[in-house]
């Protein structure tokens, strides 16, 4: 599951509301997760880090982000599965637009922020505690960087509103009422990118899997180093990693000792 930072389709009123930024290029990555569903037991949500230095086919290590904008969904799940040994069985990709009206056609997502956020970049601020976002606001909320851990809250953020989306889409709610539920699907059909042969029945099947007690998680991590043409990068603990997608690519648990608990 891949949040882009394409603007393609906003116009400039648009990209004011949404706080984008503007065009950047070409597009990358704001988000990727990778999610595992087993036969049996809890389903697995796993951030990868944007800035996870790896090997991109055909364009040597850089940040797993960039094989977005060196080859768009194709390169960047080669290279996921590269990276983790394990094959991707569906890709599904949501830009900024969408991403803000699928929040609004559940009538917002529930949140609980430990700290303020306050970021002008991301165009939002949130008081602490338990809240519900609007579209425009959860896109801040999944952008925010303005947080003492930077990509690591972010990423944790992410999860949560992911978790919290999917409880809400799936929620009686939703599903009794036709004023939220027909938007949702039709601005789902509209909004997002998914791979051939993936139709919404599998976004369906997704969303029911995420809705209970998931286990949320972030690659395991070893540290940061900066490295020429590249910046700042996430360097992956290999053993740790090995154990953590070795597990999960045999449709088991990952070990509790692994986990990364935000």
């Amino acid at each position: 599951m891949v949040g882009s930072d394409s603007r393609s389709g906003l116009t400039p009123d648009q990209e004011q509301a949404l706080a984008t930024g503007g065009d950047t290029g070409a597009g990358r990555t704001d988000s990727i997760i990778l999610i595992h569903i087993p036969k049996s037991g809890r389903s697995t949500m796993v951030s990868i880090p944007r800035d996870s230095y790896v090997d991109i086919p055909g364009n040597g290590k850089d940040k797993i982000n960039a094989a977005f904008a060196f080859g768009g969904a194709p390169l960047l799940v080669q290279t996921v599965e590269g990276a983790t040994g394990i094959h991707i069985d569906h890709y599904v990709e949501i830009g900024f637009d969408g991403f803000s009206g699928m929040v609004d056609a559940v009538g917002g997502i529930d949140v609980c922020l430990k700290q303020p956020m306050n970021d002008p970049l991301a165009g939002v601020n949130l008081p602490a505690g338990c809240q519900k976002l609007k579209g425009p606001q959860a896109l801040g909320f999944v952008r925010s960087r303005a947080t003492a851990l930077a990509d690591l809250d972010r990423m944790n953020n992410q999860r949560q509103f992911m978790s919290s989306l999917m409880k809400k889409a799936t929620s009686a709610s939703t599903f009794l009422n036709p004023f939220r539920l027909l938007p949702l699907i039709d601005g789902t059909a509209k909004s997002l990118t998914v791979d051939n042969g993936d139709h919404l029945w599998n976004l369906a099947g997704l969303a029911w899997a995420m809705k209970g007690d998931m286990v949320t998680t972030t690659v395991p991590i070893g540290g940061f180093e900066d490295e020429d043409g590249s910046g700042n990068v996430a360097l992956w603990d290999h053993d740790k990693a090995d154990q953590f997608f070795g597990a999960l690519a045999k449709d088991q648990q990952i070990p509790d000792s692994l986990l990364t608990v935000g």
